[in-house]
């Protein structure tokens, strides 16, 4: 009987670190989740002028492994070639004052329930249309093949003491 409730209490223990990674989605306003939605279509689309569209003009994208991208055609530019696969983004946190915004999110493949990344926005009211005025994300582990080992250091030289001239 003992042995019955041994094996759950130990794969809860063993669990509880991955469930801990994963923290709960935020609920959001209708429009701002319609705009994450647009996102997640849009790179699903590999269509690099619809998300550069959830920008405002002036926008920031961010995007890992490039340098900064400001501006229409600059975060088109970014995004050209990166998307294409199914995604979903959900909000960890969301908190607005007048006209501005921000999001901290989490994003994995659409198929998936495990979170690949992170994200920042900055969203900014424009006309009455919250857009993107800034969009930081970034991997939780490497993608592509494992680093190389780092090269070992020298060794440290060692100095004769004949060479070593004692201290005045």
């Amino acid at each position: 009987m003992l042995k019955l409730f041994a094996i759950p209490l130990i794969a809860a223990v063993f669990a509880a670190p991955a469930i801990a990674q994963e923290p709960p989605s935020v609920t959001l306003p209708a429009d701002v989740d319609q705009l994450l939605r647009a996102y997640e279509r849009a790179w699903a689309a590999n269509d690099a002028a619809g998300l550069a569209a959830l920008f405002a003009p002036d926008g920031y994208a961010l995007p890992s492994g490039q340098a900064p991208a400001r501006g229409t055609d600059s975060i088109r530019r970014a995004y050209a070639g990166g998307g294409g696969q199914p995604t979903t983004l959900r909000a960890l946190e969301y908190r607005v004052s007048g006209d501005l915004a921000y999001m901290v999110g989490a994003y994995g493949p659409a198929q998936s329930r495990q979170d690949f990344g992170k994200f920042v926005l900055v969203l900014r009211r424009v006309d009455g249309r919250w857009l993107i005025a800034a969009d930081i994300e970034n991997a939780n582990q490497r993608m592509g093949p494992p680093q190389r080992p780092l090269a070992k250091p020298p060794a440290p030289v060692q100095v004769p003491e004949a060479a070593v001239e004692p201290a005045a």
